[in-house]
């Protein structure tokens, strides 16, 4: 079997219709990765649906049932499909490392309810299958969406085998060290540093989560990725691509020390299309060594 550096998963649909941006957002894709996807160390996947019974495990009948009468949640079950596929291509070691897109996010989405552009919690369900199917226990997710991912918080926030670093408004850090929030600068409060923002994110990155994913040893490693902290997006903290490329490289080194390379990349917020066209093929190219 050919093991490919990075698997992109991507459904027509997510280009058309989306929760996030009724589908403008993702306009110019697939066509933004065709010069990506001439290179034999990444492959285009499609995904399938997410299945009923494993939404079951993660989400209650009246948190489906109301995704299922949302319109604009129409793109969830591929969405969610996608990022457990991805998942499972990384433990069966068919692909080191994913790229998964996105039509409706999911860490606004907890056991009973969602909103916020949310519907299904796609990381929840990408972990609760991994370890039933593969024995993955051990999972860190570093959530730089440019709001809190109070649904994935809900979910793991007492298990201990989940570390969850989220970079939003608040400062926090559980008693046991697995769930931790980092407050950034941007619309939530003053900044004192005058340093260019892309340094000063880069840097709490840098400072918050690698640290902790070494001492934790994760089976695998979640970037939970929202440009809309990008310039001009509605969570506009005044990031450009360099900052979003150099943790894409951050999380593909960490992911290659502390688990073997093992690292999903999970499409979160932003709502530009021109944004999305120029920050995200760079991205998959540092995953897959390309750049």
């Amino acid at each position: 079997m050919t093991r490919y550096a990075t698997g992109i998963f991507y459904h027509p649909s997510f280009s058309r219709r989306s929760y996030l941006t009724v589908g403008a957002r993702l306009a110019d894709f697939p066509m933004a990765l065709e010069k990506t996807l001439k290179s034999d160390k990444v492959k285009l996947y499609e995904p399938g649906s997410i299945p009923r019974e494993l939404l079951l495990k993660v989400h209650t009948p009246e948190l489906i049932e109301g995704v299922k009468g949302d319109p604009l949640c129409s793109t969830a079950w591929h969405s969610a499909g996608g990022v457990v596929m991805a998942g499972e291509k990384i433990a069966g070691g068919e692909i080191a490392n994913a790229f998964a897109f996105i039509g409706a996010g999911g860490h606004h989405s907890g056991r009973e309810y969602f909103g916020g552009y949310c519907c299904f919690n796609d990381v929840a369900l990408c972990i609760v299958n991994l370890r039933e199917k593969y024995g993955l226990k051990r999972f860190a997710i570093l959530d730089t969406d440019a709001h809190h991912g109070d649904g994935t918080r809900d979910l793991f926030s007492d298990d201990p085998d989940v570390l969850h670093v989220c970079f939003c408004g608040m400062n926090y850090e559980s008693p046991d060290g697995t769930k931790v929030d980092v407050a950034c600068p941007g619309p939530w409060g003053s900044r004192r540093d005058e340093r260019p923002m892309n340094d000063i994110y880069f840097d709490l990155v840098a400072q918050h989560f690698p640290q902790r994913v070494s001492q934790f040893k994760p089976d695998l490693v979640f970037w939970y990725f929202g440009f809309d902290t990008h310039q001009g997006d509605y969570g506009d903290i005044g990031l450009t691509g360099p900052c979003y490329w150099n943790i894409a490289l951050l999380t593909r080194e960490l992911a290659e020390k502390a688990c073997g390379g093992k690292l999903e990349v999970v499409l979160g917020g932003g709502s530009q299309t021109q944004s999305a066209t120029y920050l995200i093929p760079p991205i998959i190219e540092r995953l897959a060594g390309l750049a």
